[in-house]
């Protein structure tokens, strides 16, 4: 059995029961907008944030309610929302290996889209009948958009700083991920404590999600989905480049570091500064912070008693931190 289907297999019929819940949603009959919501869904992954919500609900109490497919849903939906959104922020062409939105149609069409799927996402948020689910919906929304301009902001910051980057990718990334752990142990009833390990469950593994995302950058696969240094392209530095940066105080790239948060570093130099970055143990570095953040997302499960809900969410960490796009 590979790993997806370990991690599935748990909640298999539950995940038949979002899918449907959340196709069902996105049905329009404005003709425009459904072309649009098909050339999304053509890029649908695993739904690995979903899966989490629903193993989540099953490890803390045995079970997934309505009010937790409303909440899968409502926060796929969000998710969704901010990729459309983010794309045309960055001037994104590409999201996946296929063309964004914004590329396909154009920004106007991809804003408004982006808009329909927020309100969608509200709708099931309120269908949950669940006040800590809303707030945690509302939350998130809050969380995304002040982590896209806290992103914006530190561009113009011409600082190399760590804490400036996980303050980013704790609200564009861990904020989501905890987000649905928070909104399945809201869902079954979880007492404080339950929300609270759920919480920071779902951010340990937001973490390593986005740190690995991040190593991605330095790698010249086509399989991952988007070019080498397109990161420093946006004007984005991350956690393995910042390492060399502050270790190094290597004067090239902190020029060209300084060039990249101003948008005027070339391809050549992109290139250099990620080679500089492999040279260095930048790689090496992120790989550790990342492990160091797996590890304590398994202390956290470890005591619990081994089923097999448990044995998925490791599995589910191990996917997260070793995946190759």
């Amino acid at each position: 059995m590979d790993s997806i289907s370990c991690i599935r297999k748990p909640v298999m019929a539950e995940l038949g029961e979002f899918k449907a819940l959340f196709d069902g949603s996105l049905s329009s009959s404005n003709a425009l907008l459904d072309s649009v919501i098909t050339y999304i869904r053509q890029r649908n992954g695993k739904m690995m944030r979903p899966i989490l919500v629903l193993l989540t609900a099953r490890l803390l109490a045995g079970k997934v309610c309505p009010a937790t497919l409303h909440a899968a849903v409502s926060l796929e939906l969000l998710h969704t929302a901010s990729l459309v959104h983010d794309d045309v922020v960055d001037e994104s062409t590409e999201r996946r290996g296929q063309l964004s939105v914004n590329a396909e149609f154009n920004n106007k069409v991809a804003v408004l889209t982006g808009d329909y799927l927020l309100a969608t996402a509200l709708v099931h948020a309120e269908r949950t009948n669940n006040h800590d689910i809303i707030r945690v919906v509302s939350a998130l929304g809050q969380d995304l958009a002040e982590g896209e301009l806290l992103q914006l902001s530190n561009v113009s910051n011409l600082s190399f700083s760590e804490e400036v980057y996980f303050d980013v990718i704790r609200k564009k990334t861990a904020a989501l991920f905890s987000a649905c752990t928070k909104a399945a142990a809201f869902s079954v009833g979880a007492g404080e404590d339950q929300v609270e390990f759920a919480r920071l469950l779902g951010e340990y593994i937001g973490i390593c999600f986005q740190i690995r995302d991040d190593i991605f950058d330095y790698s010249d696969s086509k399989e991952i989905g988007k070019p080498t240094g397109n990161d420093m392209m946006e004007g984005k530095l991350t956690l393995p480049v910042l390492y060399v940066l502050n270790k190094t105080a290597d004067e090239t790239a902190q020029a060209i570091a300084v060039k990249v948060k101003k948008g005027t570093a070339s391809a050549d130099e992109i290139a250099r500064l990620v080679e500089l970055t492999k040279q260095n143990g930048g790689i090496e570095y992120a790989d550790r912070v990342m492990e160091e953040y797996k590890q304590r997302a398994v202390a956290l499960l470890e005591p619990l008693p081994d089923l097999e809900v448990r044995s998925a969410l490791l599995a589910y960490l191990d996917y997260v931190v070793g995946r190759n796009k």
